[in-house]
Parts: structure tokens; C-alpha cells; sequence
């Protein structure tokens, strides 16, 4: 079984030479959404946006999911990578969908996970967790069917909604 630390050098791996091949733009986003892993989490962090045209954009990010497992609250670290595609050509609403493709990790879990995202903005995503290890939160076994929800919130969007 894999562990996070080999997962995360072969996502980081993945995405450090895809980014050394071409300039790619970056975008900071905020994120918060819902999670069902078992049970029902909230989340919020923070994602990076790298692009380089609009058929293709790659996302890396950290946030912490929150909620309560057999009636205490408990916290995980989640870090995600994600890829949307959208190669559809000559359309009334230019690229509003895309197709995304991805994973997340805990310190419970490993998820690859697949779904779609409107405008890369709200993104509707499932997957199946395969547990790290005998790892449980709270006596809770963090495995099977997973379901994310996510809004994603440009900070230049937050900064002229202020100015």
C-alpha cells in the first residue's frame, strides 16, 4: 500500500515537469465545500491554479476537512491534485464545463477521484477512498464512497468585490 509520502512526491513529480515545459499562469483560489467520507465534513482552504490555455488547467491544493465522527469533532489535513479538460471548439458559452480528473489524500485516506466542474469554478466530484494503513478517525474506518462539493473562489474575485 502506498503511503502519503510517496503519493505526494509522485503527484508533485508529475506536476513540477508538466509546469517545466511551458509557461503556465497562476491563480490563487479560496476554496470551501462538503465532503462525505463516511460521514459528512465541511471544508475550507486553498487551491493554486496553473494554466497555460483554457483546454487544459491544473490544480494543487491544501485545506483542512472538519466535522464530527462518532460524536466528537475531528480535523483532517486534505491535500488534492486535479486536472479539468475541456477541449470542445466553437461554442455559444466558451468552455463553461469541464471534465475533472484527480485525487485527495489525508492522513486516513487516498481518493482518485473523477466529476465535472461549471466554469472551474463549482466542481461536483466522487471517488472511493482506500484507507492508509489500519488508519480511523476516531474508531471510524475512513473507506468506501466519496462525494465533494466545492466552490471555488478566485482571490482576484474577493479583491475587486472590496475595492
Amino acid at each position: 500500500m502506498m503511503n502519503v509520502r510517496t503519493a505526494i512526491t509522485i503527484l508533485s513529480v508529475f506536476f513540477l515537469s508538466v509546469f517545466a515545459k511551458a509557461q503556465y499562469t497562476m491563480h490563487k483560489m479560496i476554496n470551501v465545500g462538503y465532503v462525505y467520507q463516511n460521514q459528512s465534513f465541511g471544508e475550507i482552504g486553498g487551491k493554486l491554479l496553473f494554466l497555460k490555455s483554457d483546454d487544459v488547467i491544473y490544480r494543487l491544493g491544501g485545506s483542512a476537512l472538519m466535522g464530527s465522527s462518532n460524536s466528537q469533532f475531528a480535523i483532517m489535513p486534505k491535500l488534492q491534485a486535479d486536472v479539468l479538460l475541456n477541449f470542445e471548439k466553437n461554442v455559444d458559452f466558451y468552455h463553461s464545463y469541464y471534465f475533472l480528473v484527480g485525487a485527495e489524500g489525508t492522513n486516513k485516506y487516498l481518493a482518485p477521484k473523477v466529476g465535472i466542474s461549471l466554469f472551474g469554478i463549482l466542481d461536483l466530484t466522487g471517488g472511493y477512498a482506500i484507507p492508509i494503513g489500519n488508519a480511523r478517525l476516531n474508531g471510524k474506518k475512513m473507506e468506501g464512497v466519496n462525494i465533494n462539493f466545492t466552490l471555488n473562489i478566485p482571490t482576484v474575485f474577493i479583491h475587486d468585490m472590496f475595492n
